[in-house]
């Protein structure tokens, strides 16, 4: 068979390598536990461990259709006269079938010679007889020798040529074999992909909003802090999750609430039309949390109106790209420009709805400031107006997030706050009842709460 060894060889060696990946880390063929450890493979290598699986299959499928011409040509060779083994196993039947007609015809001769040696009537006619019977039974001996040797010779040549049509046989049906395993190496490699783009829920890795209000008045400027902290048992890669909204702001609308984060050496403002990432931290150990400070100023609404912000992180560790925080939901006012109001405290934390919880999408590894967390087991100084308020409220059993990095403990669920909770319509665009991470590929997978 023709098939180039080079094709042969390299689809069992494409075949092999994503396999070897995928044996190592037998956890990714169904939903992997959030505390499970990090000597898995990395979201890259399943990456490239499926690309490496799809090449694979594809050389397999061009392997096999490249051997299976190979194949109809190499028997159509053999079955033709002219080929070297065909033409030797014709020949030597065709010896083989002159040396039988050779020894039958000197066993006729032979039963000749008895016959006449029976009939002879003297002795020179016995002695006539006896020695033609002599020469034929030489004759005969000599036959028989002559056809075992020929009809060795043909099942010689005709193994040899059937030998070379099991060979044929045998090499396509090896590049049947390789891909078939390459047709389970791709699908248990696309399997183990799809399993890690589920997003995990990390209860521990927890957002609080420090100091922002439950009034503010427009045209002045609030300024609070936003706390996420890695309250889990792992080092994540964090990207905290901000949304403002004013009620009556339709989808892909820009909201009348301009809000800004600091990257510590500037303020950069948020697009007002959806949730967004910022302040990129690479990697938030155990304990860690990381402090964002914003600032927010509203256009003048000529009523009040209700409005609302969510916060949570999303993550990413060594082997998924998708690690969610428990969203948290701030209902407060607006007021009017040049309204008095009395001291309304601090906006409390909440449960968002179920429209609430919502992602923009996967952010690309370095966006934002890559801040230092801080924390571990001291407790970082709260910035923003209220900052000691809502640290207090926190560590009474609020939130939790404020003492997270002393405990590691996840946060606690709280009550709805009442504050225009009902009134508040968010746009279709940013009220999805999932919580989406998109794939470098553009492909998304889904979680409900």
């Amino acid at each position: 068979m023709k098939i180039p060894r080079s094709l042969v060889v390299a689809a069992a060696v494409a075949v092999v390598t994503p396999a070897a990946l995928l044996s190592a880390a037998p956890a990714f063929a169904g939903e992997a536990a959030v505390g499970q450890t990090q000597d898995q493979p990395t979201y890259a290598e399943l990456v490239k461990a499926a690309e490496d699986a799809g090449k694979a299959y594809d050389l397999a499928v061009a392997a096999k259709a490249k051997g299976r011409e190979e194949l109809e040509a190499t028997l159509e060779e053999l079955d033709s006269d002219t080929h070297p083994l065909k033409a030797a196993a014709l020949d030597t039947a065709k010896a083989a079938k002159a040396a039988a007609d050779a020894k039958a015809a000197a066993e006729k001769a032979v039963t000749e010679a008895k016959a006449r040696l029976e009939a002879a009537r003297n002795d020179t006619e016995r002695a006539e007889a006896q020695q033609a019977l002599d020469s034929a039974e030489g004759d005969l001996a000599k036959a028989v020798t002559a056809q075992q040797a020929a009809d060795a010779a043909a099942r010689k040549a005709q193994t040899a040529l059937d030998d070379a049509r099991v060979a044929a046989v045998r090499t396509y049906s090896l590049l049947e074999q390789a891909l078939d395993k390459a047709l389970a190496d791709k699908q248990a490699a696309d399997k183990a992909l799809a399993a890690a783009k589920e997003c995990v829920r990390e209860a521990g890795l927890t957002s609080v909003a420090i100091g922002l209000p439950a009034k503010f008045v427009a045209g002045t400027t609030v300024d609070f802090t936003l706390r996420v902290t890695n309250g889990t048992t792992r080092t994540l890669t964090v990207d905290p999750l901000v949304s403002f909204h004013v009620a009556g702001e339709g989808a892909g609308t820009k909201s009348v609430l301009g809000v800004e984060w600091s990257d510590g050496s500037r303020w950069r403002p948020l697009n007002g039309d959806g949730s967004e990432h910022i302040a990129h931290v690479d990697a938030m150990k155990p304990g860690e949390h990381s402090d964002v400070k914003l600032r927010m100023k509203a256009d003048s609404p000529a009523t009040a109106k209700d409005a609302l912000a969510l916060f949570a992180g999303d993550a990413s560790d060594a082997y998924r790209p998708c690690v969610l925080g428990p969203m948290k939901r701030y209902d407060f006012q607006v007021l009017p420009a040049g309204s008095t109001t009395e001291p309304g405290g601090d906006a409390e934390p909440a449960q968002p709805g179920g429209k609430d919880d919502t992602r923009p999408g996967q952010v690309t590894a370095g966006q934002g400031t890559g801040a230092r967390p801080q924390g571990g087991a001291g407790q970082q100084a709260a910035q923003g107006a209220g900052a000691t308020q809502a640290t207090q409220a926190a560590a009474a059993g609020g939130d939790g997030g404020a003492t997270l990095a002393a405990t590691g403990s996840s946060s606690a669920t709280l009550p709805m706050a009442g504050v225009g909770a009902g009134a508040v319509v968010l746009g279709a665009g940013a009220v999805a009842a999932v919580r989406r991470r998109t794939s470098g590929s553009g492909s998304a997978s889904a979680t409900v709460l």
